[in-house]
């Protein structure tokens, strides 16, 4: 069981927000491969308080995509938690704050992990949002150990902690990489066990570095952490959380799926996703996705070169229909052994 506020999950591994990915197509397969949260992808306050095509289309919630967290980042406290107001009372289930993200032009901006550096006004827009949200809606926390490895950093990241659950958060996500390392090196899963002792009975999710099944369990075993988000882990791979469940469960995990299988998901993640942008954008959008997706093909080398190459939702689809086609005798898929490595079918994790 995972705990977020009155959220009962019955099963700890979720679907992370990502940005540019995690729309409501790929939050659909995910729950349909066995993920029981999903958090839509990270959007700036200004852009939930101004009406607009965008706002529409975000706030456009299916019965099936739920529950869903809403992740917000912004700078200002009275602007974030305003947004934070609109979402809730737009059907999302849990207001999720961002206080992680690395990118450079979000942290010469002021927002994003860059808030681990100025614990003051983390702390406005953390009590702000918690005040403007209805009681019954869950506020979370995203953040990373700190900016840097200092001890500074590692003092204001406490003390934002220490905060957060204070003004009655419900859960907070930890990252166990700096803001400083961005997406280098590895992720600082004993920083994660410290969290966790620090926390005692608060909900504690881990994140970083989750690629596989195993990297889930492992996580959850060595950190003690309440449950974990996949982020990277999960694009065009939602067969992790049907594997995780099995592992969880103290079962074999299942086979890797096969050739005709992955082309199934696929053409239904096309579906969602056409019928969200538009057929004429979806080809262009998924070829993110069958870069990696083809990850679990047996000839992926191949397979993402025409993803690569195509320019168009046609040559989209004829890619898909070559590389995926469930009438020829394909070898076996493989199954993802951590980021660009792969395991052939039958072997073991």
């Amino acid at each position: 069981m995972l705990r977020i506020g009155p959220i009962r999950l019955s099963f700890p591994v979720v679907q992370a927000a990502l940005s540019g990915y995690s729309d409501a197509a790929m939050r659909l397969i995910a729950r349909r491969h066995g993920a029981p949260y999903a958090l839509h992808e990270v959007v700036l306050d200004r852009l939930v308080i101004e009406p607009g095509r965008k706002r529409r289309k975000m706030f456009s919630l299916c019965a099936e995509d739920h529950p869903v967290g809403g992740q917000l980042m912004g700078a200002e406290p009275e602007r974030f938690a305003a947004a934070a107001e609109i979402m809730a009372a737009s059907g999302f289930d849990v207001i999720d704050i961002n206080f992680g993200c690395p990118v450079r032009k979000v942290l010469g901006r002021c927002r994003g992990g860059f808030l681990l550096s100025e614990p003051q006004t983390a702390l406005e827009i953390i009590r702000g949002v918690r005040g403007a949200v209805p009681p019954h809606v869950p506020v979370t926390l995203k953040m990373r150990r700190g900016m840097d490895d200092t001890a500074h950093s590692e003092r204001a990241f406490f003390r934002i902690l220490d905060a957060a659950l204070e003004a009655g958060l419900a859960a907070v996500t930890v990252h166990g990489r700096t803001v400083q390392q961005r997406y280098v090196g590895p992720s600082n899963w004993r920083f994660l066990e410290r969290v966790k002792r620090h926390a005692g009975d608060a909900t504690i999710l881990g994140s970083g570095d989750l690629f596989t099944a195993e990297d889930v369990v492992r996580m959850l075993n060595e950190t003690g952490v309440d449950g974990v988000t996949v982020a990277r882990g999960c694009i065009g791979n939602p067969w992790i959380f049907g594997e995780a469940r099995a592992l969880l469960a103290g079962r074999e995990p299942p086979e890797p799926p096969s050739v005709a299988e992955q082309g199934r998901t696929i053409r239904e993640h096309f579906g969602l996703c056409a019928a969200l942008h538009g057929e004429a954008l979806a080809g262009r959008l998924m070829r993110k996705f069958g870069i990696k997706y083809c990850e679990r093909h047996p000839q992926a080398a191949q397979v993402r070169e025409a993803f690569i190459r195509a320019r168009s939702t046609d040559e989209w689809l004829r890619a898909l229909a070559e590389w995926y086609d469930p009438w020829r005798p394909w070898p076996p898929g493989v199954r993802k052994s951590g980021p660009g490595e792969l395991i052939a079918a039958g072997a073991s994790l």
